[in-house]
């Protein structure tokens, strides 16, 4: 437990934000990622105060790549402010924040759990997918994880479809394209019309490839999915 760091936190919340906001971060207060920062900020007092808790998460529905941003940016925020100290303040919060990010995607996968497709119809759609000659990935909107790849992807990166359906976008994206193929993601949760860009992933070894990608936004039972097709 660490009272005097909630203690701090508490005293500089206006000018945490007013760091955050100076790197660009601003939240509009009505939005699902200001919700998700006020809980956050809420666990990290209660949890420092009085040890072990959970994140309330009650009827929070929030992207969780986008609520990560808004704590990131929160917690840099801090550390920033606190100067020589910043990481004996960075620790504690990393920690939480790993905490909090952690049960907000189990929560997001519980709710949609319910609207998964039955095993007939994923073995149809997968059938199908294999078929395609194109680099075919799909990608959860929300949370970046992949959800099916065929072998044309699988053969690109060099990975076993397990271990590539066990990573997220951003793990497979070039680094320089990151932010590109974040808001691609974006741009399919809101309900963007299908997108056409070049982009690059990189392959097991780190080597990148880039592709011409032609993204599409698909909805069902409340999750969303961009199909990713993609060829060199």
């Amino acid at each position: 437990m660490e009272p005097a760091l909630a203690h701090w936190l508490a005293e500089q919340r206006s000018a945490i934000e007013r760091e955050a906001a100076r790197v660009g971060v601003v939240l509009d207060p009505a939005s699902p990622e200001a919700e998700a920062l006020r809980r956050f900020r809420s666990f990290t007092l209660f949890a420092l105060v009085r040890g072990a808790a959970a994140p309330s998460l009650e009827g929070l529905r929030v992207s969780v790549r986008r609520a990560a941003r808004a704590i990131d940016a929160w917690v840099q925020a801090a550390g920033s402010l606190a100067g020589p100290d910043g990481e004996k303040v960075l620790a504690p919060l990393g920690a939480l924040r790993a905490q909090f990010i952690a049960a907000l995607s189990a929560s997001a996968s519980a709710r949609q759990a319910g609207g998964a497709p039955t095993p007939s119809a994923r073995r149809a759609v997968s059938a199908a997918i294999d078929r395609i000659a194109d680099v075919f990935l799909a990608a959860d909107a929300d949370s970046g994880a992949i959800v099916d790849a065929n072998p044309a992807a699988c053969a690109l990166l060099g990975l076993a479809r397990p271990d590539l359906l066990a990573r997220t976008l951003d793990e497979i994206a070039a680094p320089t394209d990151r932010a590109e193929w974040s808001q691609l993601l974006d741009a399919m949760a809101e309900g963007s019309e299908p997108r056409h860009a070049s982009l690059a992933l990189i392959d097991a070894s780190g080597a990148p490839a880039r592709l011409d990608v032609r993204a599409t936004r698909f909805t069902a039972r409340g999750r969303t999915l961009a199909l990713l097709v993609a060829r060199p």
